[in-house]
């Protein structure tokens, strides 16, 4: 199992660090107690729980026990468990100023002024700074800077790709979906509903597809598609989007998309991005 320890200053950015985490793959419990940190994960080791990527989010909503952490870690990591930890601080200023946009109450100025809270937040928290594998200061930095930072950090890159792919056939007379991100319009292509033969089946039954994919034009775009969609993918994740959804249209969304949305399909998950394929207008999924 992976074991990660996000704590640090509050409103320094551990609810940004946590999506991050999520988004590759960590299961992230928020507010936990230090001192059940030992008995969570040997909960899981005894049990048939299948997690092996594990986040725990530790900060001052702990009160006092947040002291305790830095003890939990060096038990922790004694009793042979590998486990790091990163520390989340950003300038008075900015924290200041993050409250005063949220207006939410910070932990430890509950009665006193917002600077004072951070000033006990700090000397409640310096040990465990101390004993922190990556320090990282937000102060000035967007999201996706943050989010880059933890990536370099946590993720293999070689062998995961973060960004979920929804790959989705439609029919342009019952309107274009609303959370396309890319759209393609193939109604340019020779249509099967003209064919006596082919005009009840659909784009996923094999006449379709032979009709489909026969003529040259077809060929083509399907390589200029996965061309395109090659090159747009890594840009997408270096921005930080996890998600995507392509479309593929024709006039009715039963042939002509619903075959170039599963050959697409097919390329993406060979290239090892999950993809999810649905077929909005002939009623039919499929998910992988």
């Amino acid at each position: 199992m992976q074991f990660i320890i996000v704590t640090g200053m509050s409103g320094a950015g551990k609810s940004t660090v946590v999506h991050i985490l999520e988004d590759i793959g960590y299961y992230c419990i928020d507010n936990m107690p230090p001192t059940l940190i030992t008995n969570f994960v040997t909960l899981c080791q005894n049990s048939n729980i299948n997690l092996d990527k594990i986040a725990f989010v530790v900060d001052a909503r702990s009160g006092e026990k947040v002291m305790r952490l830095a003890d939990e870690i060096t038990e922790f990591r004694n009793s042979g468990n590998h486990c790091e930890v990163v520390f989340l601080e950003a300038s008075d200023e900015t924290i200041i100023k993050r409250y005063k946009e949220t207006r939410r109450k910070h932990p430890h100025a509950k009665e006193g002024a917002l600077i004072d809270g951070i000033e006990i937040e700090r000397r409640l928290l310096a040990e465990i700074r101390d004993k922190s594998d990556y320090i990282v200061d937000t102060t000035g930095l967007m999201t996706k800077q943050l989010r880059e930072q933890i990536l370099s950090m946590f993720e293999d890159r070689q062998k995961y790709k973060s960004i979920n792919v929804h790959v989705m056939s439609f029919g342009f007379k019952r309107g274009i979906p609303l959370d396309s991100d890319l759209m393609f319009d193939v109604r340019f292509l020779p249509n099967p509903f003209y064919e006596t033969d082919l005009k009840a089946q659909t784009g996923l039954d094999k006449p379709v597809k032979d009709f489909v994919f026969k003529w040259d034009v077809t060929k083509e775009f399907v390589k200029k598609l996965h061309d395109m969609v090659t090159f747009l993918l890594p840009q997408y994740v270096e921005e930080g989007k996890t998600q995507l959804v392509i479309s593929i249209g024709c006039t009715g969304g039963k042939h002509r998309s619903v075959a170039l949305a599963e050959e697409l399909s097919a390329f993406l998950r060979q290239n090892n991005y999950y993809t999810i394929t649905t077929h909005r207008d002939c009623g039919l999924d499929q998910k992988q």
